[in-house]
């Protein structure tokens, strides 16, 4: 595989949705917490797209709220929707996490 730049798309939505659901945060936190989990080569020119997107897609909402340190942040929360979809994201993980670990862990000594 020339990267992971695809694969990385579709896992990132799950990821920040597992974030969202945790507490209220705002895109400049989400970024932190994904770097703090080692995806160290994102940065909110990645995140923010992604945001935009489950926003349009009724996944998450966002609400502006006062900031200690200068404007007003836009603070995000899943929706139902975001949350059933959330629910789906880790159940389909954990099954392909399932099946590349059989995968990769099978002896090939024969």
């Amino acid at each position: 595989m020339a990267d992971n730049t695809q694969m990385l798309k579709g896992l990132l939505e799950g990821c920040i949705l597992k974030i969202i659901s945790k507490k209220e945060t705002y895109g400049y936190a989400i970024c932190e917490e994904l770097n703090r989990f080692g995806f160290n080569e994102l940065n909110e020119g990645t995140v923010y797209p992604i945001l935009i997107r489950l926003e349009k897609n009724n996944l998450i909402y966002s609400v502006k709220k006062d900031s200690p340190l200068g404007p007003k942040r836009k603070y995000f929360y899943l929706t139902n929707e975001g949350e059933n979809q959330l629910k789906s994201f880790l159940i389909n993980w954990k099954r392909m996490q399932s099946r590349v670990n059989r995968i990769v862990e099978e002896d090939h000594d024969e």
